[in-house]
């Protein structure tokens, strides 16, 4: 840990240098904030290994010697971050411990340079950079060259002013014409761009970029709370940011945070998220600050769309069809408002078609906002370092021998018995889509198994025998066993389509076991379906329709079936079957935007009772696009497709008159 600890140092470090200093980011926020946070964990857990210079006691970096340094009247702190809702109701829970029925101001979060300004008699006097906190940069010459900053204030009074020196993105686009067109390097964003421009010796530079200000906080105010602030801030002539507002609760501000998310884009210069701050400043005082953060403001942070972090290594993993999958072991990174620490690389040829290397930086994104995806190699930022993966020829759980799937892209595990498969197709019984057995989660069932209680899925209906014996392991009482047992029971009334898919039958998933459930509507019409007659089924076609029946076809998966018929399983759809309406029925719809009187899972589950289909993007083959507010490219592919369009009053009037 104390290796570790000096590594983060070192690299944090390293980074706040290139990134406020020289306008060299090699590290991307969401990547600094992920490892800034582990720095933070690790110093609290072992802190006879905090090291002097350790950026957590530090607020940004020191200042660079060409501009004269600056000793700031208060300390200008920077804010703590968070990524989530959770992490904002939290910071709220908090201040409401203190202070009951607070309120919040919300403002957006923009993303440029923080500065000082100092008037004195109304008279712009000096501006300085936020530096180390303590000591800035003083930039006041370039300052000046702002238009929409006033030299004279509408009051002749002594002022300390903060804010954000940003650029809008016609003017970003504006300077990056100009300096490809002079052979140079273009800036990597509006923020790099901004903080470039503010810190040339020759203001005329800073003048030609066009910047802009919002001023924001007044460290030295006689007023009440905060909102009274901004309004003095803009009655003094000053720019202040319109889009701020009043929360009374933690619903209001998730519902600012929600709307923004959403509009961010539609901006004329870059947001990075929220700021939310205590409006009342006498309980601003109060709450105070650690060494590095006001307690009574937080930040969120936008989720982002995609982050830099490192490929440590690259493990396998044995699925219930003994395929083997490769897992990509990452530095814990924030992404769309969680740590992500693996990541699935589907195969071998994923890896090697990317080039992905053990000890590369990589690009990951969340797929659907839902799944990490390794995206790419940062091929820059390779340093010879790098090992390309060599597959490995056996099962890393029961050592058999791998041999490749039919399509001579997977590798699987050919043993039946092998105890990862085995582990796997319980988990998967027992799942949410599946069964819907609570109580028996992954680690759970890999203890039962590893002890013996479980084997296969006939033995989970036969755990009531075994009361005793489960009450006497440890983490289990009286009252939990009771709640497993409930569970195991109430999943045999389970509707067909969940037992088709806790089977585990290749290929077969809710979607397509619902379909099955609904066509055939009880497991021994299934059994004795041809594979023709399957392969007829829309979203079922050859390849799913042999693997039906090849499952069935097993005398093994034959007598499972049967012992669970005999415990008293149910076999048969219990679904409504699919009416028929002509707007609905046998049609593809993409849902785009927001819908504001249904919700979209809804929707979906209602179009799937009329024999509708659902997809997530358009094509030649869509009947209809529903448009709600903000739709996106959906919308714009559907017009260039010349694709049916409905509106929200058009779907409202169709579903009314159901």
């Amino acid at each position: 840990m104390q290796e570790r600890i000096k590594e983060l140092v070192e690299i944090l470090n390293k980074a706040n240098i290139e990134y406020h200093m020289n306008d060299n980011p090699f590290l991307s926020d969401n990547e600094y904030d992920s490892l800034l946070d582990e720095l933070f964990k690790l110093e609290k857990q072992y802190p006879e290994y905090i090291l002097p210079d350790s950026p957590t006691h530090k607020i940004a970096t020191e200042v660079i010697s060409e501009f004269k340094k600056v000793t700031h009247p208060t300390p200008m702190f920077s804010l703590a971050d968070v990524f989530n809702e959770d992490e904002v109701k939290d910071f709220i829970k908090k201040i409401e411990k203190e202070f009951p029925n607070s309120e919040y101001v919300c403002e957006l979060k923009m993303d440029g340079l923080a500065v000082s300004l100092i008037y004195e008699k109304g008279i712009f006097k000096s501006a300085a950079t936020r530096g180390d906190g303590i000591i800035g940069e003083d930039i006041t010459h370039n300052v000046k060259t702002i238009k929409t900053l006033p030299l004279k204030l509408n009051k002749d009074v002594d002022l300390e002013v903060r804010g954000e020196i940003y650029m809008s993105k016609k003017s970003f686009e504006k300077v990056n014409d100009a300096r490809l067109k002079d052979g140079l390097k273009p800036f990597q964003n509006p923020r790099n761009a901004a903080a470039g421009s503010i810190r040339q010796l020759d203001s005329s530079i800073s003048r030609q970029r066009d910047l802009n200000i919002y001023l924001y906080h007044l460290p030295n105010s006689e007023l009440t709370t905060h909102y009274e602030n901004m309004q003095y801030i803009k009655q003094l002539g000053l720019p202040t940011n319109p889009n701020l507002t009043v929360a009374k609760n933690a619903n209001e501000v998730l519902d600012y945070i929600d709307y923004w998310t959403k509009k961010r884009n539609t901006l004329p210069y870059e947001i990075d998220g929220i700021v939310i701050k205590v409006n009342n400043l006498a309980h601003q005082a109060e709450l105070g600050s650690t060494v590095k953060y006001p307690k009574w403001a937080i930040a969120y942070k936008f989720p982002a769309v995609e982050v830099i972090t490192k490929l440590r290594n690259i493990t396998f993993t044995v699925g219930r069809t003994g395929q083997i999958t490769p897992n990509a072991v990452l530095d814990p990174i924030k992404l769309a408002g969680s740590t992500v620490k693996r990541a699935t690389l589907h195969n071998l040829d994923n890896i090697y078609h990317k080039d992905l290397r053990i000890g590369d930086y990589v690009y990951l994104r969340k797929a659907g906002d839902v799944i990490p995806e390794v995206v790419a190699p940062v091929i820059e930022r390779r340093n010879g370092t790098e090992k390309i993966l060599k597959m490995i020829e056996n099962c890393p759980i029961c050592h058999t021998k791998l041999i490749k799937s039919e399509s001579q892209i997977d590798f699987l595990c050919p043993n039946v018995n092998c105890p990862a498969r085995n582990i796997e197709s319980l988990i998967h019984f027992t799942s949410r889509d599946a069964m819907n057995i609570e109580g028996l989660g992954e680690k759970i069932l890999e203890d039962f198994y590893n002890i013996g209680i479980i084997k296969n899925i006939t033995d989970i209906y036969n755990l009531y025998s075994k009361k005793d014996e489960l009450i006497e392991l440890e983490g289990f009482g009286n009252k939990s066993v009771q709640n497993l047992l409930r569970s195991i029971e109430n999943s045999k009334h389970n509707s067909l389509e969940r037992l088709l898919n806790a089977l585990g039958i290749p290929g077969i998933g809710i979607k397509n076991a619902r379909i099955l459930a609904k066509r055939y509507e009880n497991i021994d019409s299934l059994m004795n379906a041809s594979v023709e007659e399957l392969n007829k089924i829309d979203d079922i076609g050859p390849i799913l329709a042999n693997n039906i029946s090849n499952f069935f076809d097993n005398p093994t998966n034959r007598i499972i079936i049967h012992t669970l018929k005999e415990i008293g399983v149910n076999m048969t759809y219990l679904g409504q079957k699919s009416l028929h309406n002509e707007y609905f029925s046998h049609k593809k719809f993409v849902i785009t935007g927001t819908l504001s009187f249904i919700k979209r899972d809804q929707l979906k589950e209602l179009l799937e009772k009329y024999d509708a289909k659902t997809s997530n993007s358009v094509s030649k083959n869509t009947d209809v696009v529903i448009v709600g507010a903000d739709p996106g490219s959906k919308y714009e592919k559907a017009l260039e497709l010349n694709i049916e369009i409905w509106d929200e009053q058009k779907l409202k009037e169709i579903l009314d008159s159901l």
